[in-house]
């Protein structure tokens, strides 16, 4: 942040966490100069402060002044976003602003009495990306405390202390760094957003001093009027200093299919299609071995597992049938042992793009707030641990979970956690009523014996190297995730879970007739329709970890045996 130079462009990738009112501002206004009585017009866009220069004044009751509204998002770091990630895109950001400019970055302050600066200020690129932990600008932004956060307090002496106070940024993950940002979009009909978008801005850098809305002792000797027209909790969330939280007027505006750095931004484009397709070709196979490999050892030999385990990986919600969510795929793991999930995770941020790893202790599900909850005082959303842009892999530690008791708020979690497993939806607390979001977030459970949580695949653990051994096992895994494999096995995992997928009608005839074959067989009781969709899923997900657009006999009878084998591990089905 304090390299960047105010009023120049900058990129900034984020997700949305809460919008805002829209606001009115002036598109266009009229100034006169004070000596000469001349009078122009100016343009508002992009500003926030309606500017003029000294001797002149802003005419506010022109007619020729042309109001205007742009939607106003409250954006932070993309919740969950691994280290590997935010590394990648700093190190493109400034590769693009050293071809662009020549020039040192240097802070540039400039007065509201000054003539316009060239859009590209002082540095012609610079990028506005949230830094991994360790390369975070000291005093850029406080990290979030996992045992909440600190409100600013709002008086002349907040400046001297801002710096050691926790800011209330709202992030949804404790733990996270980075800048938060309200950002000004303007024509928000053609690009349209909603909460938990991830999205990448081009725009306007804005770190005005005059929107510190710090107040001195007199400003605090308010009028009746005003305190019935400004509410104090409201007026501090919505305009932050901007030395914590600058403005970004957007200028280019568009989701990401993804955050990950090794792909181009866009894979539907000709560019992007080129590098899927020579991805497949050429690598693929290859890739998808070597990654079963890997993800067989860190599951202690279960090959199975690792199958199971990739399926859930590449898993996406593709559609929506009423109230089922198709395509997910949230996998328990049963039999893990103890401080294996903690293993598992640091294994996993290196090959996933966003990951968050809850331990479901006693303390974290009745004390850590799990649903966004309405904040109506402040007329915010706050947030919760399950806001989660899509993609985000959530990974469940019941091995962490002791005897005890779960209070209400326990037991509310637990029930959001099920809800967001089962139908891929979070119900936000707006009080007097609730409002569903829905949501993508493959879920993998571990846990000792079968998780309370109702998971699609729940898969006994079948180690073939001694537990006692994990530790070992996975520090020689990660001694062998060479950079090679590292990118091709982040590049397979993003690529294959944005493949297309359809089923033409001569397969879909097939396994009809075969689900019909299998419940005359077996009985209606063994074979349900949950069960065929389960089925369904997992051949799909196998084709395309496979690179397979279409489902193929071989594919589907494969899919079948892994299920009949998964069912034959289950105790009860045990002689």
């Amino acid at each position: 942040m304090h390299t960047l130079t105010p009023n120049s462009l900058v990129r900034y990738r984020c997700m949305v966490q809460d919008m805002y009112d829209p606001e009115i501002y002036l598109g266009v206004y009229e100034v006169k100069d004070v000596k000469s009585g001349e009078t122009y017009l100016k343009l508002g866009k992009y500003r926030d402060v309606a500017e003029c220069k000294s001797g002149e004044e802003i005419l506010l009751e022109s007619p020729n002044n042309v109001p205007a509204d742009r939607q106003t998002l409250y954006c932070v770091p993309i919740p969950g976003e691994t280290a590997w990630v935010k590394k990648a895109y700093a190190e493109r950001s400034q590769s693009r602003a050293h071809a662009s400019s020549s020039r040192p970055a240097a802070r540039c302050k400039r007065g509201l009495d000054e003539d316009d600066m060239p859009a590209d200020g002082c540095n012609g690129a610079a990028s506005f990306l949230p830094s991994p932990p360790s390369e975070t600008a000291a005093g850029a932004v406080a990290a979030v405390s996992g045992e909440g956060e600190q409100k600013r307090c709002r008086t002349s002496a907040v400046a001297g202390e801002a710096s050691h106070r926790n800011p209330d940024l709202n992030f949804p993950l404790p733990g996270e760094t980075g800048p938060a940002c309200l950002v000004k979009v303007y024509n928000q009909e053609q690009t349209p957003f909603k909460v938990n978008d991830v999205v990448e801005f081009v725009g306007v850098l804005s770190v005005d001093p005059v929107l510190a809305n710090f107040k001195d002792d007199s400003e605090q000797q308010q009028s009746l009027l005003d305190q019935m027209l400004v509410d104090e909790a409201e007026d501090e969330v919505h305009h932050p200093p901007p030395s914590l939280v600058p403005r970004l007027h957007a200028v280019i505006a568009y989701p990401l299919q993804h955050n990950n750095a090794h792909l181009p931004d866009n894979i539907s484009a000709a560019h992007g299609r080129q590098s899927v397709e020579k991805f497949v070709q050429t690598q693929l196979q290859e890739t998808r071995e070597h990654i079963i490999s890997m993800l067989t050892d860190a599951l202690l030999g279960d090959k199975m597992a690792a199958e199971y385990l990739l399926c859930n990986l590449i898993s996406s919600v593709y559609a929506r049938r009423d109230i089922l969510a198709l395509g997910k795929l949230s996998l328990n793991l049963i039999g893990v042992p103890d401080g294996f999930a903690d293993h598992f995770y640091k294994m996993l941020q290196k090959i996933v793009s966003k990951v968050f790893f809850l331990p479901m202790t006693l303390e974290n599900l009745n004390e850590v707030p799990f649903v966004p909850r309405k904040d109506y005082a402040a007329n915010r959303v706050t947030s919760g641990v399950l806001q989660l842009s899509e993609h985000t892999h959530l990974v469940l530690d019941e091995t962490a979970m002791q005897p005890g008791r779960l209070d209400a708020n326990g037991v509310r979690n637990l029930t959001a956690l099920g809800n967001l497993i089962t139908w891929q939806k979070v119900d936000y607390d707006f009080q007097y009523h609730t409002q569903e979001f829905q949501c993508n977030i493959p879920v993998i459970v571990m846990s000792k014996a079968k998780s309370m949580l109702t998971c699609d695949i729940q898969l006994y653990l079948q180690p073939t190297t001694a537990v006692e051994n994990k530790e070992s096992v996975y520090d020689s895994l990660l001694e062998r995730l060479t950079p090679d494999y590292l990118e091709r096995f982040r590049v397979y995992l993003s690529l294959t879970r944005l493949m297309d997928y359809a089923l033409n009608d001569e397969v879909q005839k097939m396994v009809e007739e075969d689900f019909v074959s299998l419940r005359q067989r077996q009985g209606a009781q063994q074979i349900t329709v949950d069960d065929f969709h389960r089925l369904l899923c997992v051949a799909r997900l196998l084709s395309v970890s496979h690179g397979h657009a279409r489902l193929t006999p071989d594919i589907w009878l494969r899919a079948k045996t892994m299920e009949q084998l998964r069912k034959a591990l289950a105790p009860s089905a045990r002689p």
